[in-house]
């Protein structure tokens, strides 16, 4: 598996373990996304932090969990983002859109505050 999965009181942390966010895993990544918020999960943590790379794929599947969480009224938060991977997140303008943070302790804040409103 390219990615741990951590279930926390509050939320569930993803962790991708690969260097690339592609089609070889971006599938099964959204796969897992479907079951979490299927098991009730409202609120996702992302971690990217491993990965240099993502294609079309990789930032679907970002949607994807951004979507799930939105639908569940809670919420999802991207965070490790390398540079290269920043750059593209910009380039589609989803930094317009996602709530990214630069690592997974600032997104457990960002959950907490966000629980309080």
């Amino acid at each position: 598996m390219d990615f741990e999965i951590s279930k926390q009181p509050d939320y569930t942390l993803i962790k991708v373990l690969s260097y690339r966010l592609d089609t070889t895993i971006a599938p099964d990544l959204k796969s897992e996304l479907v079951v979490v918020n299927a098991n009730g999960e409202r609120n996702i943590i992302l971690d990217i932090s491993n990965c240099n790379y993502c294609d079309s794929s990789g930032l679907s599947a970002i949607l994807v969990a951004n979507r799930l969480c939105e639908d569940a009224i809670g919420n999802f938060v991207l965070t490790g983002l390398q540079p290269d991977v920043e750059q593209i997140i910009r380039i589609s303008m989803l930094h317009t859109v996602l709530l990214i943070t630069k690592t997974v302790e600032e997104a457990e804040k960002v959950l907490k505050e966000m629980e309080k409103l």
